[in-house]
């Protein structure tokens, strides 16, 4: 399997099969985002399928499908939940991991400005900088304490 590290709790990759489940939680991942459609092409196996094998391993699991020029608010926001909400370490995968690479960037999770969230993108093969401006958007100012 091609796995790539953005964060110590998430990694992403291309589509994975019922046979890599066991080797994803053999190890160490707790959790599984498939960032898909079902019926993308037909050669993947159905989320339905990918499901069953996770729980089977005591994996948690959501399907977050997106085409990645109709990643939208809601679909951000979704990720974003999955990353507070899974035990991680967390495998997120869709067609090349490219998906999930995007949604990790606009999911406004971790400290990262949008300039580490790219380089740390394409430092695992993704090339991110199509989305810089809506990555720059997305990442919240830090909060002030009052004094």
């Amino acid at each position: 399997m091609n796995i790539k590290t953005l964060t110590p709790d998430l990694s992403v990759m291309p589509q994975v099969t019922e046979t890599n489940i066991a080797e994803l939680a053999g190890r160490g991942f707790k959790s599984i985002i498939c960032n898909r459609p079902d019926d993308e092409s037909p050669d993947q196996p159905a989320w339905a399928a990918i499901n069953a094998a996770a729980r089977s391993h005591g994996m948690e699991t959501r399907h977050i499908p997106v085409t990645a020029a109709q990643i939208g608010d809601d679909d951000v926001a979704a990720f974003a939940e999955a990353l507070r909400d899974l035990p991680s370490p967390i495998a997120g995968y869709c067609r090349t991991g490219t998906r999930a690479a995007i949604l990790w960037a606009l999911a406004d999770e971790g400290p990262q400005s949008a300039d580490e969230r790219i380089r740390i993108a394409a430092s695992q093969g993704y090339d991110l900088e199509a989305f810089r401006a809506r990555i720059g958007r997305s990442i919240r100012p830090p909060s002030s304490k009052p004094a």
